[in-house]
């Protein structure tokens, strides 16, 4: 009975450290709330029922990482046939910093919902490594860790996933230079 208190309160702990930090991973994947607060709900639960099985070897950050990937990859697959984006062919092209004030506002507000549609429309095995590299800030090693891959694999992933989103982003790019070069 001591022993159970003892692990339901380390685990309560757990939730409290990391709660935030696995609801925004699954609302990166999702994008939605109602579906990210229950994929984080999914995974605590997951966490709560193999926690005798985590042994330490890695850190409790990533062991959660994995459970909350896994957790929104199996919601975002039971829920939601998707089409994704998977051809490439762009050119280099580099972002307009625009002057300050409230029309840099709109543009950044503008742009991060652009990107937001590009990363819902990456196919689910390039969208997670761009989640957990450019969103998260993993590094390479952690981010491979997190998604059981080798570096090698991760980094390919992140350049195709990056190219897709460079390509969707191409059109709405031009469009703001253009603008910013007409004022």
């Amino acid at each position: 009975m001591v022993m159970e208190q003892q692990v339901e309160r380390q685990f309560e702990e757990i939730v409290a450290e990391y709660g935030d930090f696995v609801y925004n991973l699954a609302y990166r994947v999702l994008g939605n709330t109602a579906d990210a607060e229950d994929a984080a709900q999914d995974a605590f639960l997951a966490a709560y029922r193999n926690f005798s099985r985590f042994r330490g070897e890695s850190k409790v950050s990533t062991w959660l990482y994995r459970i909350a990937v896994n957790a929104a990859l199996m919601k975002l697959r039971r829920d939601r046939p998707r089409n994704f984006l998977t051809q490439t062919g762009y050119d280099d092209m580099q972002l307009v910093s625009p002057t300050d004030g409230p029309e840099r506002l709109a543009l950044n507000s503008e742009l991060r919902e652009h990107l937001e549609r590009g990363l819902d429309l990456l196919p689910e095995n390039l969208k997670t490594p761009v989640i957990l590299r450019d969103v998260q800030g993993l590094s390479n090693e952690e981010a491979a860790e997190v998604l059981e891959i080798s570096i090698s694999s991760l980094k390919a992933r992140l350049h195709r996933g990056r190219v897709l989103l460079r390509k969707y982003l191409h059109p709405y790019i031009e469009q703001t230079q253009d603008q910013t070069r007409r004022e």
